[in-house]
Parts: structure tokens; C-alpha cells; sequence
């Protein structure tokens, strides 16, 4: 057997509210939208990974996601712009990432990093 997809799910009463994080911030593509739930996405490859951590690293609470972008200054410039609550960095990391943690609308922990 292969995994070929894990998908994170985030309960939410207004699913519209999703798409000015991840659409407007992180730049995902909005793949399906049924009105009561909208899946976010990107069409190019990657490899499913799922990570248990009784810690964050650096003393950090553990993200309920980490993103990886390649646009991670201008990522956390629009989150500034859009006012979300940035709750820790950034910061370049001893482990070879420079990384940032926000709350989206939902109030999620997401880890927006980059490797170095």
C-alpha cells in the first residue's frame, strides 16, 4: 500500500472565511468547493508527510500545519498587511529552516516555513 494524499481538515462554521488565508495569503488554488466544505491545494507534486512532535521545536507550541513556500518574505508580508496574529519569528532555526508561526481564521497554528 501507498499513501498517496493526506489531507488536513479544519472544522469551521464559515468555510468562505478559509480562501482569504489560504487563496489570498499562501496562494493555494481553491480545488473543489461545496458550499459546506472548500479543499485548497496545489496541483504540482508532493510527498505526503505526516509529523508527530511533543514539542514545536525551539520551545514552541506544536503548528496544527506547516506549509512550506518558496515566497516566505513576501507570505509574511501579507499576513502583517491582513493583520493576522503572528505568534512567533521569524526566525532561521538551528535545524536548517527559517520559519514563522500564524493563526489562521479558524484559530490553527500554521508553521509557514522554508529551508535554508
Amino acid at each position: 500500500m501507498t499513501v498517496k494524499r493526506i489531507v488536513f481538515n479544519i472544522a469551521a462554521d464559515d468555510v468562505a472565511l478559509a480562501s482569504r488565508f489560504y487563496c489570498d495569503i499562501l496562494g493555494l488554488d481553491l480545488l473543489m468547493d461545496h458550499g459546506w466544505i472548500q479543499t485548497f491545494g496545489s496541483n504540482t507534486a508532493t510527498t505526503p508527510q505526516l509529523s508527530v512532535a511533543s514539542e514545536g521545536g525551539s520551545g514552541t507550541a506544536v503548528p496544527d500545519v506547516s506549509i512550506e513556500v518558496d515566497n516566505f518574505d513576501e507570505v509574511y508580508r501579507k499576513c502583517i498587511a491582513s493583520k493576522f496574529a503572528i505568534e512567533y519569528g521569524p526566525v532561521d532555526e538551528p535545524w536548517g529552516v527559517r520559519r514563522f508561526y500564524v493563526r489562521d481564521p479558524f484559530d490553527r497554528l500554521v508553521n509557514v516555513m522554508i529551508h535554508l
